[in-house]
């Protein structure tokens, strides 16, 4: 009975806790590469960090026109971010989503087009065993500390907290692939799943948009088109805000 009532107590926090962060829904965007981390090029000498940053920056002015909505940027200028820290800035923002913005590259020049990527099933699964075995602070969303739970309550918290984040990520995958694919060719009509470290928050809905292949020239010419930058920003926001519909605050 003591174990159930610390359940459902716990769950009512977070409850709290996600309706409080729903009200005003914090969407964090992150671009990107930066500082001594250029990312890919394209043929005409493009950096990955600098597309990423400018389709960032327009993203986030649109979240913040947005009534009720607030855009964050993880880096507002040229510098280098450890993966790990794009995604706790995320967390200690109350994010209740996190967008991290890139441009693809291939060998083969003729790849092209947009992809949107979130995390993949067994990488969560590592993660939670890696943030259990750390007893992390603040693992879970609402500041549940886990180091003080019952090893099974505290594995049972972060398996709901993380399914339900990657379903969440999955139908704003889903939303913005809708809306890019208005822009052109999409490289992959379904949301793929990665190990990408950036997408691992155990309680934020993460997502991954590869904008296009700045290696393909054409992409890479649109990608420097101030123009089709804000066309790719808005595109990303519709998805917003299409997901954020369907799932009101």
């Amino acid at each position: 009975m003591k174990k159930t009532a610390q359940f459902l107590i716990i769950l009512a926090v977070l409850f709290l806790s996600a309706s409080a962060a729903w009200a005003r829904p914090t969407v964090v965007i992150d671009a990107g590469h930066g500082g001594h981390d250029p990312g890919a090029h394209g043929p005409s000498g493009t950096r990955e960090k600098d597309v990423t940053l400018a389709i960032s920056r327009r993203l986030v002015t649109l979240l913040n026109e947005e009534p009720g909505m607030r855009g964050v940027l993880t880096r507002s200028d040229d510098r280098f971010l450890g993966l790990r820290e794009r995604m706790e800035r995320a967390r200690s923002a109350n994010a209740s989503l996190f967008i991290s913005v890139h441009a693809d590259a291939a060998y083969n020049r003729s790849a092209q087009g947009s992809t949107v990527y979130v995390l993949s099933e067994k990488a969560a699964s590592d993660e939670a065993s890696r943030r259990l075995a750390a007893r992390e602070n603040a693992a879970l969303i609402g500041g549940v500390e886990l180091g003080d739970k019952d090893p099974v309550l505290a594995s049972v918290l972060m398996d709901l907290s993380q399914n339900a984040s990657i379903s969440s990520s999955i139908a704003v995958g889903d939303a913005i692939l809708g809306h890019m694919s208005r822009l052109g060719r999409l490289h992959r009509r379904t949301v793929q799943q990665a190990p990408f470290m950036v997408l691992k928050s155990p309680d934020v809905p993460s997502v991954l948009v590869e904008t296009a292949y700045i290696s393909n020239p054409t992409d890479e010419r649109n990608l420097r088109s101030p123009s089709h930058q804000q066309e790719l920003a808005r595109a990303v926001l519709d998805g917003i805000r299409k997901y954020f519909a369907a799932n009101p605050p």
